[in-house]
């Protein structure tokens, strides 16, 4: 990558670089609307930056001493560079210092590359959801996973 990866927490005019991120990555990706809802109390978004280049993002909730990652993703010319990796790492290492006592997420069943990158941070597979996302008329089942700190 050469230059150093660096987090911070994206603001208003990154909104349409993350969405630009967003609709490249997903055939079913969250509107503008639900990132703006997710820009207030309770929420935060992370963006991983290369200089001025937003190379992904990640976005979580929290409640009491549980978060819940809700959408984490790198641009597409940035992946397999292990960005995802070092965000989901920046998030659980914030987790921690917060005093967090558990970390949840959905993945898309079909989704193996993220199964196996959330397994190797230590999250391990606690149940399913069934139907939970869309997929070309049809649904597909989320696993879900957690971590205790």
């Amino acid at each position: 990558m050469g230059t150093e990866l660096a987090f911070s927490q994206p603001g208003e005019a990154d909104l349409d670089a993350i969405l630009d991120i967003e609709r490249s990555a997903y055939s079913y990706p969250w509107s503008e609307a639900q990132f703006r809802d997710c820009m207030g109390e309770g929420f935060e978004t992370w963006g991983a930056f290369l200089g001025e280049q937003l190379t992904g993002y990640l976005v979580h909730w929290q409640v009491l001493d549980e978060a819940h990652l809700m959408n984490i993703c790198v641009r597409r010319s940035y992946g397999r560079q292990g960005i995802g990796r070092q965000l989901l790492r920046h998030w659980i290492a914030r987790m921690i210092r917060q005093g967090m006592g558990e970390l949840t997420l959905e993945v898309r069943r079909s989704n193996r590359a993220a199964q196996a990158l959330y397994l190797s941070e230590g999250f391990v597979h606690v149940g399913e959801r069934p139907d939970y996302y869309p997929d070309a008329g049809k649904r597909e089942s989320a696993i879900i996973m957690k971590l205790r700190l």
